[in-house]
């Protein structure tokens, strides 16, 4: 089935120019009319990693980060990610061997197999950043993962049956979820099959 998607109207400031208000060396304030937002610098993205590992008996597990985040005031739950080409030299970097490296410093894991699901937008009305998704398998404990020295990222391993309640017991201690943790309640992005 084809689907038509080309009956949409612009915004009436889509193609006004576009305005910087602020450069800082990862994020820019813009403004395009009457909308004020924020992209990353020198056209950097972002990769996040769906990290799925497997135990012996086949009970399934993501591995999932939590850290404090500042703009928050508050620690926060995420699947694993980072920028991609953000180091000197390194602008021509791909999405899939960014997300190895951030996996391995993040998490302490290394991927057999990534597979990129597509571009997502986490905030379009506020943010213009695009990060890539992939789906990280065949994972291999390589290291402690923590992030880089000046990160304190702590690592979660959860039973996949288990993900929904453990979502829900760190809400409840008032901690923040990334919008991201709603693509592991869905069969798809964990690759399995729509019953």
């Amino acid at each position: 089935m084809t689907r038509e998607f080309a009956n949409f109207t612009k915004d009436k400031d889509a193609d006004l120019p576009e305005e910087t208000r602020w450069a800082g060396r990862f994020i820019t304030a813009k403004q395009r009319g009457r909308w004020e937002y924020v992209g990353r610098a020198r056209g950097i993205r972002a990769a996040a990693i769906i990290a799925l590992d497997e135990d012996d008996d086949g009970t399934r597990h993501v591995i999932l980060v939590s850290q404090y985040r500042v703009p928050l005031s508050r620690f926060c739950l995420e699947i694993p990610a980072g920028l991609i080409g953000d180091d000197d030299g390194e602008e021509g970097e791909d999405a899939a061997t960014a997300a190895a490296r951030e996996l391995e410093e993040e998490t302490g894991y290394h991927a057999d197999r990534l597979e990129v699901l597509g571009e997502f937008y986490s905030s379009p009305g506020m943010v213009s950043e695009c990060f890539t998704l992939l789906r990280a398998t065949g994972l291999t404990k390589v290291g402690e993962g923590g992030g880089l020295e000046d990160e304190t990222i702590t690592v979660h391993r959860v039973p996949l049956g288990e993900l929904a309640s453990f979502v829900a017991d760190w809400r409840a201690a008032g901690h923040g979820v990334d919008v991201r943790i709603g693509m592991l309640l869905t069969p798809e992005y964990l690759g399995e099959e729509l019953k």
